[in-house]
């Protein structure tokens, strides 16, 4: 059986993307997701998307992470599956899309650059302590999933990996773990430069919507950054987030480019 699908990536944060209409698309399940992902034995990718009409918005996004676990937000999915969605014919730029975390909006302001709406921010919590962390600040904000948000002086100096895995299985975080995000002012003083470990795929990605997101929404609240907040990404993008302290409201807006299209053979 084989199933046609479209790799995209949202600044180097990178999806297998289908066409949830396709007859092949039903029979993805976790474990058909994880090899897809695979990026020795698959096609590689931080998370698969599936697109689909539905009665309550123009599209359906239902985000899978690399382990093959359904995820209820994707910042960065999400404006890839703005892109993808307009090419299947299912809206002409400006949509709403159905998410896990709820409906939100999305344009395209030009091919490439996309700005998606994000559900109000929630479970903001400031100065969390944090006894396993070696570092000072640790804040919370959860932006359709949990982020951890750690400031740092230098996000190079960081063992990601490491300390990723240690902090997204705290156990004040558990059972669902958590995002970790280390984010730094960069030289100059108008971008942050950021750097994620993401759950679900348990490493470094080379960037994260919502928790650039959050990052945000932190920086915004202790009076570090004014909206909108312009965030460097580990793979050099920009990621600019407006937030609005108040009424909770974000909008994440950023590239959502085609890598390539292709077909892969799966097992029935």
């Amino acid at each position: 059986m084989k199933l046609a699908f479209t790799k995209m990536h949202g600044a180097g944060n990178d999806f297998v993307m289908v066409d949830g209409r396709l007859p092949s698309a039903s029979s993805l399940d976790t474990a058909r997701i994880a090899a897809l992902c695979d990026r020795r034995r698959g096609i590689g990718a931080d998370g698969l998307i599936l697109v689909a009409p539905t009665p309550d918005a123009d599209f359906r996004m239902t985000y899978f992470n690399a382990d093959g676990g359904e995820a209820d937000m994707c910042g960065n999915g999400a404006r890839c599956a703005v892109e993808y969605a307009a090419h299947c014919g299912l809206h002409e730029g400006a949509c709403r899309l159905a998410t896990g975390a709820g409906v939100i909006g999305g344009r395209r302001h030009g091919p490439g650059d996309v700005e998606v709406s994000l559900p109000p921010w929630r479970d903001l919590a400031l100065a969390l302590e944090l006894e396993s962390s070696p570092w000072d600040e640790h804040h919370v904000c959860n932006t359709g999933v949990p982020h951890l948000v750690i400031p740092v002086p230098d996000v190079e100096l960081v063992p990601v990996r490491e300390w990723g895995h240690r902090l997204r299985h705290d156990p004040i975080f558990a059972p669902a773990g958590v995002n970790v995000n280390w984010v730094a002012a960069a030289p100059g003083g108008e971008e942050y430069l950021l750097r994620t470990y993401e759950r679900g795929v348990e490493d470094e990605t080379l960037a994260c919507g919502t928790g650039a997101s959050a990052t945000a929404v932190v920086l915004s609240h202790l009076e570090r950054a004014t909206s909108p907040v312009r965030l460097r990404t580990r793979g050099g993008d920009l990621l600019v987030v407006d937030v609005d302290r108040g009424n909770g409201s974000l909008t994440l807006r950023g590239p959502a480019v085609v890598s390539f299209e292709g077909e892969v053979q799966i097992d029935e």
